[in-house]
This record gives C-alpha cells, sequence and structure tokens, in this order.
C-alpha cells in the first residue's frame, strides 16, 4: 500500500507482517552486539559494532550510534545516560522475548534532541534507523481545550505497525508516530481483554470504538465477530488510519471492499461525518467527529455496546461524565477498557 509520507509501498497486509515477527529481529549465526549500560553515558572511545552481512545491527549498538551523532551535533553532552537519546520505536512493534537486532528502516526514534541536520544524518548514517521525530511534551491529538498537538517528523518516514493480540487473533496497527498516541503492545492488552469480555456478556449487534486511535479495540471487536463495527474519533489523523488498518486486516475480517479517505482530512471536525466503510458480511463505519454527536447517526444504536477509550482515565469524574454525556445524547451501552 502507497505510504502518505515517503510515498513508498511498505504498508503491507497483516499477513505477510505476521509470518515475519519469528525471525525480522533474530540475529544470524554471525551476528554480534555490545549489551550496553542505558543508565549510563558511553564509555569513553567506544565504537559501536556495525551492521553484520545479513544487515542486522544489535540495538545497543544502533542507539550508541544515533548517540555519538547527537553528541557531534551539539545536541547532547556526552554525559548523559544512553537512553537520553530517545525512544526506539520497531517496526514492527510486538512484544519480544529478546533485544532486537535491526535490519534497515525498522526503528523510528522519538527524541526531543535532534535538529534537522542532525535527524538527516541519523537517517543517512544509521542503517536501521527509518525516520526520526522531534518529541513535544504535549501527546499527539486533540487536547481537553480543542487544540491539536502533534510531533515533528524531521527525516525519513515514522509510518510504524505495531501487533496486538486477541483472543480470535493478531491483527497488525499501523500509525504515523509524530501524529498518534503511542501504545506499545504486551503479552496481554488490559483493554482488548475488557472490549472481548464485554462483547461476551453483551453480544451486541453493533460494537462502537467511539474514541478509536487508530482502530485497536474496533478491530478487536470485528475479529470476534461483531456484525457492525462503528469507529470515531475526532482527529483526522486517527480517523485516516483506522480506515488504513481495516484493509490492512481485512483478510481477517468479513469484509469485501474497504474504501479510503484521503490523507488531508480535517485536523479536527465537530459534527461526525462518514470518512471509510468496508462491507461484506460485516459491515466496518469509520466516522470523524466528536464522539457526543454520533448516536443520532447510528441506526439500531439500542442493540450497541460502545467503548469510551479516552485518556485521562485516572479522572473518575471526568469519565463518569463521558458515560453520562454518552447515554443523555441517546447512546447505548457503553463502558470505559
Amino acid at each position: 500500500m502507497h505510504c502518505p509520507v515517503c510515498g513508498r509501498d511498505h504498508i503491507g497486509e497483516a499477513g505477510p507482517v505476521l509470518a515475519s515477527l519469528s525471525d525480522v529481529f533474530a540475529p544470524c549465526d554471525a551476528c554480534r552486539g555490545t549489551n550496553l549500560d542505558k543508565a549510563a553515558p558511553l564509555p569513553p572511545g567506544f565504537e559501536p559494532c556495525g551492521p553484520c552481512a545479513c544487515g542486522r545491527q544489535f540495538i545497543d549498538d544502533v542507539f550508541a550510534a544515533i548517540y555519538l551523532i547527537l553528541v557531534d551535533e551539539g545536541a547532547l553532552a556526552g554525559t548523559e545516560p544512553l537512553r537520553a537519546a530517545g525512544v526506539p520505536i520497531t517496526n514492527p512493534g510486538f512484544a519480544m522475548a529478546a533485544p532486537p537486532h535491526l535490519p534497515e528502516d525498522s526503528l523510528v526514534l522519538l527524541s526531543p534532541h535532534p535538529d534537522r541536520a542532525a535527524a538527516g544524518r541519523i537517517v543517512e548514517e544509521v542503517p536501521a534507523v527509518q525516520g526520526v521525530v522531534r518529541t513535544v511534551p504535549a501527546t499527539p491529538g486533540i487536547g481537553p481545550d480543542g487544540g491539536a498537538a502533534a510531533h515533528t517528523l524531521l527525516a525519513g518516514c515514522d509510518v510504524q505497525a505495531n501487533v496486538f493480540s486477541t483472543a480470535y487473533g493478531d491483527i497488525v496497527v499501523y500509525k504515523e508516530v509524530s501524529t498518534m498516541h503511542i501504545e506499545f503492545p504486551r503479552p496481554f492488552n488490559p483493554k482488548i481483554r475488557s472490549v472481548e469480555r464485554e462483547i461476551d456478556r453483551h453480544t451486541p449487534r453493533i460494537f462502537i470504538d467511539a474514541c478509536c486511535g487508530a482502530g485497536t479495540l474496533g478491530l478487536a471487536a470485528a475479529l470476534a465477530g461483531t456484525p457492525v463495527v462503528v469507529f470515531n474519533d475526532a482527529y483526522g489523523p486517527a480517523a485516516f488510519w483506522t480506515a488504513v488498518n481495516i484493509a490492512v486486516n481485512r483478510e481477517s475480517l468479513l469484509v469485501e471492499s474497504v474504501s479510503l479517505p484521503p490523507s488531508a482530512l480535517p485536523v479536527s471536525r465537530t459534527d461526525p461525518v462518514v470518512v471509510a466503510e468496508a462491507e461484506g458480511d460485516q459491515r466496518l463505519i469509520v466516522y470523524q467527529g466528536d464522539f457526543a454527536r454520533l448516536p443520532p447517526l447510528v441506526p439500531g444504536i439500542d442493540r450497541s455496546l460502545a467503548a469510551l477509550d479516552l485518556f485521562g482515565k485516572e479522572d473518575r469524574a471526568a469519565c463518569e461524565a463521558a458515560l453520562a454525556q454518552w447515554q443523555k445524547s441517546g447512546g447505548g451501552k457503553a463502558f470505559i477498557p
């Protein structure tokens, strides 16, 4: 599938991505690597091991190479711990039993430190790095005040896939790291399990992923066999990547055709509008808009179950208010995963 960021066709269907997981980051017999203390600076004069003949490079050596470029460019002093270089996001991301040996274009770096010059050098000189994103303190998306925040892609491409396990199989979820909230895959995902438990309890005809992000929970509901799944998010990048992820996972779903929206959706939208649909024995619909305005647009909502996956779940009063607003707007059963 054509990537809207870099133009390459590296957004793959779920099947080949899942088939690659057993060996995508596995070392060959000749691979070597240096285990480094992430809480300490690099040792004086340290030279990281380069990529093996197989093309893979141990993640600690990749990070050491990144660190040295940041020091050379003046973004770090060289006294900071290695982990200060940033946060590594592997592509694909999944729960791993051992540190990865990274092939070319398999890591996105999130860091507050680099400028464009440093980022360009990192992508050019460290083969494993596919993109460098400069982070801001805010979480990407629409904040409580209605304003939107995002990180900045400085070099390369930041489209990355995560693999999430469900009781009915694995799903592949792509997103643009600079514009989307990151959730790291774990062996057990409590939100996915919550969705599956509530579906088992209520057997809804319609499942609504009301604050869908990149669509993970709605896809889990679809994989569980729910006849109709409605995805919604006010944030344009979330609605776009949800549609992409329906297409990516369609072989595991009961759909035959998927319509994709233009990548240039509005950053935010209040009144929900349909931006993508998938048809077959299941029906999947993607809206962009305020979830509180969605219920009147969903036929048969009295037979629905909605997940409100809100930010700030520690604020119980805000969560209760959101559930009350959903009910007041005409929504059916709802829960916060």
